[in-house]
């Protein structure tokens, strides 16, 4: 048997909630404490680990549900000092990307960790050995190490965060440039690909040569361009009053910025509307 005091009456019902999905063999009763709030007594007939297990993942669903928000909250402001709100949001919606997503860049950005693992564990750490555990009190005083790991993840969200700002200001710039710029061309054609391929609207592809002889016409040290950067270069220095992007990923990276940069100009294709299909040669 254990005793389980929740302040809080909604996370007492997730909790309740999200137990009996784990195991329906636990009989809860619910009662109301006055110093205490809400008083759970768990009754199971074979203590074990997975019984525990069910009880600590239900205590981690009520945790990232009703808490973590406010945690992160927390620690952008009181420990990173953010006080501007429309900042204070994008990070955090970064820092439940890194703490939650399931795609590879964000279990790669958390060094594949698991942040839900650690608060499994501590809530484990904490029933064990005891009959009483107040929820309150172990989010309060017993997680020290789970914090400094979101204090962690906080600061990738801020490096993250600040790219992102340093992204959207280089593509600004570019964007007034091509503004202030006549074009060269009325339409360019783009394959995607590792690096883009361009054609012109006659079907003929530029070469490597052509498209660096094109970027040596303009100045684009200026924005910060490499020379022998061949993806976005070429078009800021040919600035099309219409681009094509022919392909099967239209937020892949590249494609994303060329989006970005030129807005209305771009225009986005599957690969079957290419219309020079006799270039393609595997």
């Amino acid at each position: 048997m254990l005793e389980v005091y929740f302040e809080s009456d909604k996370e007492v019902i997730s909790f309740c909630e999200h137990l009996f999905q784990y195991n329906k063999q636990i009989e809860l009763h619910w009662k109301t404490s006055e110093e205490w709030g809400n008083h759970l007594i768990l009754d199971y007939q074979v203590p074990g680990n997975e019984t525990m297990e069910s009880i600590a993942k239900s205590m981690v669903e009520v945790f990232v549900t009703h808490r973590l928000t406010n945690m992160i909250n927390g620690i952008i402001k009181d420990y990173y000092y953010y006080t501007n709100m429309d900042e204070i949001e994008r990070i955090l919606d970064i820092t439940h990307w890194i703490f939650s997503g399931d795609d590879a860049d964000s279990v790669n950005v958390r060094k594949n960790k698991d942040p839900s693992q650690l608060l499994q564990s501590l809530f484990i750490a904490n029933i064990k050995n005891t009959e009483t555990i107040h929820f309150d009190s172990v989010v309060k005083f017993q997680f020290k190490v789970f914090k400094d790991q979101l204090i962690y993840f906080v600061g990738l969200a801020i490096d993250e965060f600040k790219r992102e700002e340093d992204h959207q200001a280089f593509v600004d710039m570019l964007r007034e440039y091509i503004v202030k710029r006549e074009p060269s061309y009325n339409t360019v054609h783009i394959m995607q690909g590792n690096q883009f391929s361009f054609y012109k609207t006659n079907g003929k592809r530029f070469t490597k040569l052509e498209l660096r002889m094109l970027m040596q016409k303009e100045p684009l040290y200026i924005v910060g361009l490499d020379a022998d950067e061949l993806n976005l270069a070429p078009l800021i220095a040919m600035a099309p009053k219409k681009i094509k992007i022919y392909g099967d990923h239209p937020s892949e990276p590249k494609t994303l910025t060329v989006i970005n940069v030129f807005q209305e100009r771009v225009e986005f294709q599957p690969v079957s509307s290419f219309p020079f299909q006799y270039y393609f040669k595997k």
